[in-house]
């Protein structure tokens, strides 16, 4: 079955080039929207596979259409990646922080873009494979079988790629995890993204996890670790 893509973007020249490339080299039907409001009315309505969305919309800026799905039960799910010319570093990080999986600037490659979202199409749709076991360390509760964390016996409202880097670092409780490594395993890419990508989602997460946010240390020079304690 082809997955259905929104693609939320009010250039016409780049709307045709994704569209046109998607088509050719992948298993893709197209749902397009030109501004934001418009978008967030379809994506709410067709629930689409995953959403590519610009940041810069008439209407309703890329940020808002993000930010109000990233909130909205319904909608909370659907992998979103951002497509915009902003690209410093601390919009990358705000876009992450709205619930981004993922954060592509312009100029891009049509073949970049295919290959982050066929990696967020994977993940999203094999449920997870693994083991379905609470794990438990401290105040931290994860429940994978129903995608549920609680934090001192409170929900945690966490995006996808959180709860997978959470539950990921875990199960592997006392081994050092690289960077690279957990690009592969969370976000299922190699080597085609900044592994600041890594950095910036494990500091929100301990942001969430406030104090019990120490439990990943920082492994200087590699990657990160749940303490073993």
């Amino acid at each position: 079955m082809k997955a259905r893509l929104l693609l939320i973007e009010d250039d016409a020249d780049v709307v045709d080039l994704i569209a046109g490339y998607f088509r050719k080299h992948g298993e893709f039907t197209f749902s397009i929207a030109r501004d934001g409001a418009e978008g967030l009315r379809m994506a709410r309505e067709i629930l689409p596979n995953a959403i590519i969305l610009d940041l810069m919309l008439p209407k309703m800026p890329g940020l808002e259409v993000c930010k109000i799905l990233k909130t909205d039960p319904a909608t909370r799910q659907i992998p979103i990646v951002m497509l915009t010319a902003k690209a410093e570093e601390i919009d990358r990080i705000v876009g992450l922080e709205f619930g981004a999986d993922d954060y592509v600037t312009k100029p891009f490659s049509p073949r970049e873009l295919i290959l982050r979202t066929n990696a967020i199409l994977r993940r999203t749709g094999s449920s997870d494979a693994g083991s379905t076991a609470t794990l438990t360390a401290g105040a931290i509760v994860i429940d994978p079988e129903h995608h549920r964390v609680t934090l001192a016996g409170k929900p945690l409202e966490l995006t996808a790629i959180e709860f997978k880097l959470l539950r990921t670092l875990l199960q592997r409780r006392g081994r050092v995890q690289a960077r690279d490594r957990l690009l592969n395993d969370v976000w299922g890419y190699e080597s085609i993204i900044d592994t600041r990508t890594v950095d910036t989602h494990v500091r929100r997460l301990r942001e969430k996890l406030g104090k019990s946010g120490n439990v990943i240390e920082t492994v200087r020079g590699f990657g990160y670790r749940f303490r073993a304690g």
